[in-house]
């Protein structure tokens, strides 16, 4: 999504330059301090940074930062995919017991939402029940296929690419979440956070992926974002050029399929910046009255 939107933006010359090598919560937090002047994030952190909690929780600045948060749009990102290899002995959430299990970053959300996952499914503890392992994205993807771990929680897109990447070799599985589970009031808490949800898919989009029918998992929103002080001008051009080429974007991926004028303010929780608001209200979108800065 963030390639997409930096490639219309350049069609505006506004030129950004994509790292695709940091975790959301320090993009979000450089984003708000001014040091970054685009980045994408999820609406949980926002409440994180906003109350110096968990990652931000000795960063003293992080209350006041958060103030600096501002949005251009959401959107709906993708699903947890909890992904493991055939023959790795893991056919449902209960099969990992004992086993080694890649969650997410060291420094990230991820992580905590992967451990907390499995404990409401299974009620199994991260470090004795299992053993969790916190390494990069790409890190998690290489030790998956060398078999360094037995399973791996990735949030990604529905129809990813890295995710696809399992069944070109062999046979993976995406565990999906039992239906007892999907309805226990821990997994409703858990879906009810902001910029989660509930989501499922066909298990065919996947070549390879053995689990049959529909697939449910937890869904997750994303936002792109600024800060206040970024220049009005450029936000409203590198906003216009999006939605102008809104077609094209669609036509990137699966999931962008569903970015749409009526989905454009999904889930965010920090305002509009000035220049995508100014664009939003020229274009006769329809504008929550709590997303005006």
């Amino acid at each position: 999504m963030f390639v997409a939107f930096a490639n219309q933006a350049g069609k505006a010359d506004v030129t950004i330059q994509v790292n695709a090598g940091q975790t959301l919560t320090k993009s979000m937090l450089k984003g708000a301090k001014g040091e970054l002047a685009f980045f994408s994030s999820v609406p949980s952190l926002v409440n994180l940074m906003a109350g110096q909690k968990r990652m931000y929780q000795k960063i003293d600045a992080a209350p006041e930062l958060s103030k600096n948060l501002r949005a251009i749009l959401g959107f709906k990102a993708g699903a947890y995919h909890p992904v493991t290899l055939a023959g790795s002995g893991i056919e449902n959430w209960e099969d990992i017991k004992g086993k080694t299990v890649f969650t997410g970053p060291p420094a990230g959300s991820a992580s905590a939402t992967s451990e907390a996952l499995i404990k409401i499914i299974t009620g199994y503890e991260a470090g004795s029940d299992y053993k969790a392992v916190r390494l990069s994205w790409g890190e998690g993807y290489a030790a998956l296929s060398d078999g360094k771990i037995d399973m791996m929680v990735r949030p990604a897109e529905v129809g990813s690419a890295n995710i696809e990447q399992f069944g070109l070799s062999g046979e993976f599985r995406v565990l999906s979440i039992p239906d007892g589970a999907r309805d226990s009031d821990a997994m409703k808490a858990l879906f009810g956070r902001p910029g989660r949800g509930m989501a499922s898919f066909d298990g065919g989009i996947y070549k390879g992926q053995l689990t049959g029918g529909e697939i449910t998992a937890l869904g997750f929103f994303q936002f792109v974002g600024t800060h206040a002080g970024m220049d009005e001008e450029v936000v409203y051009k590198a906003t216009k050029a999006f939605w102008d080429n809104i077609e094209e974007v669609q036509a990137t991926a699966f999931f962008l399929k569903e970015v749409t004028k009526e989905t454009a303010f999904t889930a965010i929780n920090v305002p509009l910046h000035p220049g995508a608001l100014r664009y939003y209200d020229e274009a006769g979108f329809a504008v929550p009255d709590a997303l005006r800065p």
